[in-house]
């Protein structure tokens, strides 16, 4: 079964190694999807959710929410956000995956699969 947790958070960033328009810092309210894989606990559930909005608030979005990215993450693309991510929550949740969306209308998805190949 897979538990899916959507969260929001606004941030600055520019890419350095973009040569275009977003190579200047410029600000995105970013979507991140976090989803779980987990069977049915004794509770009757893959993962209590205001444990998983517990973690993901401290272990991500009040480090990134008002802030300029590349303090945090070198080259913060949004596919290098969703590595960033996955490192920040791989220790607290079986994750399946780690959606970003840098626009309404376009996103990176980082599966578990993608992080077992590049190790």
């Amino acid at each position: 079964m897979l538990l899916i947790k959507d969260f929001k958070f606004d941030a600055a960033h520019f890419l350095p190694k973009y040569h275009g328009k977003c190579e200047q810092l410029h600000g995105h309210t970013y979507q991140l999807r976090v989803t779980i894989s987990g069977e049915l606990g004794a509770e009757g559930m893959v993962c209590d959710f205001v444990e998983v909005k517990k973690v993901v608030l401290s272990k991500v979005i009040d480090i990134l929410d008002h802030s300029s990215l590349n303090d945090t993450i070198p080259n913060p693309s949004a596919e290098n956000i969703a590595i960033w991510v996955w490192h920040q929550l791989a220790d607290d949740f079986n994750l399946y995956e780690i959606q970003i969306w840098e626009t309404e209308d376009s996103s990176v998805i980082l599966r578990r699969e993608d992080m077992e190949y590049s190790h």
